[in-house]
């Protein structure tokens, strides 16, 4: 009483066995799982310390504005180039306390000019950046 499932005993089997070739699949599958390197792209950001002490003093507020057109403007003055920008950050970077730079950047400027004066106001030393407007891009 056995069940035949096409052809006779004398003729060759039709289908392929799959279940080898796909346990060797899955085994490959996971060796490049495990040797591939992950992938980190990480911007290093220097985070600023919390403290819990009020302060006395109210902070002298930056306001740099960047237009769709890469233009910068320095509480509403505009800045020529990046090189005087730099030294802008570098003189407010100096004083004690440091000020607050509040970014306000247009929805449709460049993002390699955001990402410019950022590093730019990091690498001279200025600790107390954030953004504003933030709700033009929701």
């Amino acid at each position: 009483m056995s069940m035949s499932a096409g052809g006779g005993e004398d003729e060759p089997m039709m289908e392929m066995n799959m279940t080898p070739l796909i346990d060797v699949l899955l085994v490959l599958l996971v060796m490049f799982i495990i040797t591939i390197p992950v992938m980190t792209h990480a911007v290093k950001l220097d985070m600023p310390r919390a403290s819990n002490a009020p302060s006395q003093v109210e902070p002298v507020v930056i306001n740099l504005e960047i237009d769709f057109d890469g233009t910068v403007l320095w509480n509403g003055t505009p800045v020529p180039d990046f090189d005087t920008l730099d030294g802008y950050f570098n003189r407010e970077a100096a004083n004690d306390p440091q000020p607050e730079l509040h970014i306000w950047p247009s929805k449709r400027a460049d993002y390699d000019v955001v990402a410019r004066v950022l590093a730019s106001a990091q690498r001279n030393g200025l600790l107390k950046i954030g953004f504003v407007g933030n709700e033009q891009f929701m």
